[in-house]
């Protein structure tokens, strides 16, 4: 009877501080995250010029690559498959755009969102979990967005990093 006792005893104590935690949800920021402007959407040129960019980086190391390329409301500019890339990849990097142009930010931040276990972030349509979509920037707007699948993570983001470095003014 007096283990039951201390088991309940500490079983509220321990309800009863995880009660008292902050749920960092709960925070209420005093400026909209990622509220970056649309402008005009990016032209075919640029976009090619992007894609150039990140198959150059990933030929320089010997890394093949599906590139995509995005404007600011979702849509698909150009696209580039490497020879041998991975072919589950293509939409892969069509979603990795996809998702950077319309949350406005680089799908890393879903990465390191999930990993820190904000697991509603797997609920909202159209995210992806994994980081290689960059945002394509003209003058502090948001003209489109870049998404390289067919490595690793790091791979895929320093394949788009080049290509958007590109681009981006």
């Amino acid at each position: 009877m007096r283990k039951e006792l201390i088991a309940v005893a500490a079983a509220m104590a321990a309800g009863t501080v995880f009660a008292q935690q902050p749920n960092p949800l709960d925070a209420v920021p005093d400026k909209m995250p990622f509220d970056i402007a649309y402008g005009a959407p990016v032209s075919l040129e640029r976009a090619e010029a992007a894609i150039a960019a990140a198959v150059a980086e990933a030929k320089k190391r010997d890394w093949k690559m599906n590139v995509a390329v995005v404007d600011s409301g979702g849509n698909l500019v150009a696209f580039q498959r490497m020879d041998g890339a991975q072919l589950a990849s293509i939409k892969i990097a069509e979603h990795k755009a996809l998702a950077a142009a319309m949350f406005r930010r680089e799908t890393k931040a879903f990465e390191n969102g999930i990993q820190s276990g904000f697991n509603y972030l797997i609920t909202l349509d159209g995210v992806i979990g994994s980081r290689g979509g960059i945002l394509l920037m003209d003058g502090g707007k948001l003209i489109g967005a870049i998404g390289c699948s067919g490595g690793t993570g790091s791979q895929d983001e320093a394949s788009c990093k080049a290509g958007a470095a590109a681009v981006n003014k």
